[in-house]
């Protein structure tokens, strides 16, 4: 008898057996472009509306809604025998639902960018693509060590928003929160939610060096950096929004991109 390798733990703890002939619906986005990119989209059978990279593969991927407004009948058709789920992107009653009737529910919660690499290790490990995702984390741990061998800016604290009306951002135990920790950077505190809403005040704006506008998930432009910028009177900067907050393939080119932002 084989037991499951030490690696195929998710993030709730539990063991997955290695299964290369699965039907996966993935509800999250950036580990959609991973599975795709590990070699595996021949066995996703489901993805949300928005899974849209690699758009030229996903294209031919049924869509099962969105990653909090999923369409449990659509998927419960596809007869998967496992959905990828994370603890941020998908809402827990949903997953519930789907456990009832789906027999293996991957759950995902990468929070660093090291957290990268056994992200990589599980889903290549459950889903029969081991190899690609050896040289997938070859590929990070020399992004990740260039990054780190660069010439390091000065530390700053910066204000992250993620929306506006209400106005929102991230909290200091989040990817995005992480990915500014690695150049030396930091988020203020602003309460225990890990997506916080706040307000506008001279207090908050005299404790920052810069305020960071997402391109994702609200659609901040150049336009809305320039008129905040005016306002406030500091450095106000139009960030990509999948390169900061997309953990899986894209992490790739998030770390590169770090570096154009010292």
């Amino acid at each position: 008898m084989t037991t499951a390798p030490d690696f195929l733990v998710d993030a709730l703890g539990h063991q997955h057996a290695p299964a290369p002939a699965a039907r996966i619906v993935c509800l999250v986005p950036s580990i959609t472009e991973l599975l795709c990119d590990l070699g595996l989209a021949g066995e996703l059978v489901g993805r949300t509306g928005f899974c849209i990279h690699p758009r030229d593969v996903v294209a031919a991927i049924p869509k099962v809604g969105g990653t909090k407004d999923v369409n449990i009948e659509k998927i419960r058709k596809l007869a998967p025998t496992h959905v990828v789920v994370n603890i941020d992107e998908n809402a827990r009653p949903t997953v519930e639902k789907l456990a009832a009737f789906v027999p293996h529910v991957v759950v995902t919660h990468p929070n660093t960018p090291r957290d990268n690499v056994p992200l990589a290790r599980l889903m290549g490990g459950i889903f029969g693509a081991e190899e690609a995702a050896a040289r997938w984390c070859l590929a990070f741990e020399a992004e990740y060590a260039a990054l780190h061998a660069s010439p390091k800016g000065p530390a700053r604290t910066v204000l992250y928003c993620i929306w506006q009306d209400p106005w929102m951002t991230v909290s200091k135990d989040t990817y995005i929160a992480n990915m500014l920790a690695e150049l030396g950077w930091r988020v203020p505190d602003l309460g225990t939610d890990r997506y916080p809403r706040f307000a506008w005040s001279q207090a908050l704006v005299d404790g920052l060096d810069a305020v960071l506008l997402s391109t994702e998930p609200y659609r901040f432009t150049e336009d809305h950096a320039d008129a905040l910028e005016k306002q406030l009177g500091i450095p106000v900067v139009l960030v990509d929004g999948e390169m900061m907050s997309w953990y899986g393939s894209r992490a790739l080119a998030g770390l590169r991109y770090l570096q154009t932002l010292k």
